[in-house]
C-alpha cells in the first residue's frame, strides 16, 4: 500500500513515519499542496494523504482516479475540499479524523482570548522597546461575562470547560444540543439572543453552505459593541470585509483568528520576503486589536501523535476490508 502525502512540512513527516513503524506503509511526502498539476505525481499511489488547504475538487479527484488512486485520506476534520459527490461517482473512498486533540484547539482559542483582553501583545512590543506605559493596556475581567459559543461538539464543549473554570456565563448554539454542554451549565439560545447577550463569541462549527458567512453584517449589528470574536474554525464563517468595517465601527472590540477565508495561499508558508498581495488580510493584520495565527490552533505534540495514529489506521482498516468508523461517505 503506497500513500501519497501532501503539504507536508517536517511534523507531520515525523509523526507519520513514528506512527508508520507499526503499519509498514510505502509513504511518499510532498511538500507541496495536491491541485491539478500536482495530481500526477500520486501515479502508482493507492492513497493521497491532503489537509486543509488541499484541493479535493472534481477534476483533481478525477486525475487521481486516473492514476489508479483508491482513496483520500484527509488528516484533519472538515472535508469541504473535497468534492464528495464526485468522488462517489469515481469510487474512491473519502476517510478523515474527526477529533484529534479538542483540548488543543480549546487552549488555543483561549490563548487567544487572553492575549487579546489583556493586550499582552502590545505589551510585548512595547517593554521590547523599553516602554513600560500602560495607556491603551486595560482589559476586563473574564470572570462574571457572557460568552456565546457557536458550535458544541468536542471542542465547543473543551472550550467551555476553560471558561467555566473562569467564572464566565456561557450560553450556546447549535441544532442539535449536547448533554454535555447543558451538565456545564450553559444555557442554549437561538442565534440573535447569543449575538445581543454575549461579550465575546467563539466560533466551533464545521465550514458548511449553511455556515458560510454566519457572521455577516446583519450579525454585527446585533452585537454588543464592542465584542470580542475568536475563530478557530474555519475561515469562511467570518465575512472578512464586513468583519473590517465592523472594527472600523468599534462594534467589534477585539477578533482573534487562527483561521482567514482566503488562507489557502497565505498559510504555512514563509512569506516574509515577499509583498502579500491580499489587500483584505493586509487590512486586518494593520488592526492593533486584530490577533492572527496561521492555522496553528492544532499544533501540539499530542494532537500531531493523534492525526497521524488515526490517518494511518484508517487506511489500514479499509484495506483489510473492514468498516471504518472515520469514512465520510456512506459505506
Amino acid at each position: 500500500m503506497k500513500i501519497a502525502v501532501y503539504s507536508t512540512k517536517n511534523y507531520d513527516r515525523k509523526y507519520l513515519d513514528l506512527i508508520n513503524v507499526k503499519y509498514g506503509f510505502d509513504i511518499e511526502f510532498f511538500d507541496f499542496m495536491l491541485n491539478e498539476t500536482t495530481a500526477k505525481m500520486a501515479e502508482h499511489s493507492d492513497v493521497v494523504c491532503i489537509f486543509v488547504n488541499d484541493d479535493g475538487s472534481r477534476k483533481v479527484l478525477e486525475k487521481l482516479a486516473a492514476l489508479g488512486v483508491k482513496m483520500i485520506a484527509l488528516r484533519c476534520a472538515g472535508f469541504n475540499n473535497v468534492d464528495l459527490k464526485a468522488a462517489q461517482e469515481l469510487g474512491l473512498q473519502v476517510v478523515r479524523v474527526p477529533a484529534y486533540s479538542p483540548e488543543a484547539v480549546a487552549e488555543h482559542t483561549v490563548g487567544l482570548m487572553m492575549t487579546l483582553n489583556r493586550r499582552i501583545h502590545r505589551a510585548y512590543q512595547r517593554t521590547r522597546e523599553a516602554n513600560f506605559s500602560l495607556e491603551g493596556l486595560i482589559g476586563f475581567n473574564m470572570h462574571g461575562r457572557t460568552v456565546g459559543v457557536i458550535g458544541t461538539g468536542k471542542i465547543g464543549i473543551a472550550v467551555m470547560r476553560i471558561l467555566k473554570g473562569f467564572g464566565m456565563h456561557i450560553l450556546a448554539f447549535d441544532p442539535f444540543k449536547n448533554p454535555a454542554a447543558e451538565e456545564l451549565g450553559a444555557e442554549y439560545v437561538d442565534l440573535d439572543e447569543l449575538y445581543t447577550r454575549s461579550h465575546v463569541i467563539s466560533l466551533h462549527c464545521p465550514a458548511t453552505p449553511e455556515n458560510y458567512h454566519l457572521l455577516n453584517r446583519d450579525a454585527f449589528a446585533k452585537m454588543k459593541d464592542g465584542v470580542m470574536i475568536i475563530n478557530t474554525s474555519r475561515g469562511t464563517l467570518i465575512d472578512t470585509q464586513a468583519a473590517i468595517d465592523a472594527l472600523k465601527q468599534r462594534k467589534i472590540g477585539a477578533l482573534g483568528m487562527d483561521v482567514y477565508e482566503n488562507e489557502r495561499e497565505l498559510f504555512f508558508e514563509d512569506k516574509s520576503n515577499e509583498v502579500i498581495q491580499d489587500d483584505v488580510f493586509r487590512r486586518l493584520s494593520a488592526c492593533h486589536n486584530v490577533l492572527l495565527t496561521g492555522h496553528q490552533a492544532f499544533l501540539t505534540e499530542e494532537a500531531l501523535m493523534s492525526i497521524s495514529e488515526v490517518t494511518l489506521s484508517n487506511v489500514y482498516t479499509l484495506q483489510t476490508g473492514k468498516p471504518c468508523e472515520n469514512n465520510v461517505l456512506p459505506s
